[in-house]
């Protein structure tokens, strides 16, 4: 009946099959961010003597997970809408605000931590909890991940992947 109704009023009631369908940039730039992960665990595990999964969640260390996504998806826009898109514009803008905020804002919420650390475990040693130190990155850090990320991209454009 409800069909009826709506056949009537101009709806139509067949079901179509939902598109789901992701990015193609979105999906290299989130790969590129996992392979910068996984080779922290690599990295840090081989140079600390042990393996440690937690690098893969962390925040800070080499490469700039963090710099090399928002580079790679980035330099993708730019070289498919172009480099004078307004789209490659607002994704440039974006980019350099969450590298900034890579460096400097985090970077100096790490030496809060330090600091803090080292305050509360002299004076409050009973109540002292070890803050993260690992949070912001080195200009290193956010370069090298600025370097892989596009370069990555570039491999993949280049290369026929996207």
């Amino acid at each position: 009946m409800i069909a009826r109704l709506l056949h009537f009023a101009g709806f139509s009631c067949t079901t179509q099959p939902m598109n789901l369908s992701i990015s193609p940039l979105l999906l290299a730039s989130a790969g590129i961010q996992i392979a910068c992960q996984s080779f922290k665990v690599v990295y840090y595990s081989i140079r600390e003597g042990t393996f440690n999964g937690w690098y893969f969640f962390s925040a800070g260390g080499i490469p700039s997970a963090h710099a090399a996504f928002v580079t790679s998806l980035t330099v993708g826009i730019g070289l498919r809408s172009g480099f004078d898109s307004d789209l490659f514009a607002v994704s440039f803008v974006f980019s350099a605000i969450v590298i900034y905020d890579a460096f400097r804002l985090r970077g100096a919420v790490e030496r809060h931590a330090k600091l803090l650390n080292r305050i509360t475990s002299r004076y409050y040693p009973e109540e002292h909890e070890n803050l993260n130190e690992r949070i912001g990155h080195s200009l290193g850090e956010i370069l090298s991940g600025i370097l892989i990320g596009g370069g990555l991209m570039l491999l993949l454009n280049f290369g026929g992947v996207l």
